[in-house]
């Protein structure tokens, strides 16, 4: 799947495919408005991809302290672009994996 197809299935389809990997789902969840469920699937997962994943979605609910344990466990800096790029550099590292 490209990051176009993602986007596309993101504003426009009701359901995933089975098929989509667990981290994109949380994307999903989080794109929709599903805060909680994209962090449900993110905290059961452990690797440094849940972790950034995690760590956004703290960034976005404001908790910078606890974005910052994730972003450390992720290996990477705390994210200083916004909300909506970050999303989208997330969702291109996934679609690469």
């Amino acid at each position: 799947m490209t990051f176009d197809q993602f986007k596309d299935l993101v504003a426009y389809s009701q359901k995933p495919g089975p098929d989509l990997p667990p981290l994109l789902q949380a994307l999903l969840c989080d794109a929709r408005g599903d805060w909680d469920g994209g962090h449900r699937i993110a905290q059961d997962i452990e690797s440094k991809s849940a972790a950034w994943v995690h760590a956004y979605l703290h960034r976005k609910e404001g908790d910078l302290g606890n974005a910052g344990y994730w972003y450390k466990r992720a290996g990477r800096p705390e994210s200083r672009s916004s909300l909506a790029e970050e999303w989208d550099e997330i969702a291109r590292h996934l679609l690469q994996d």
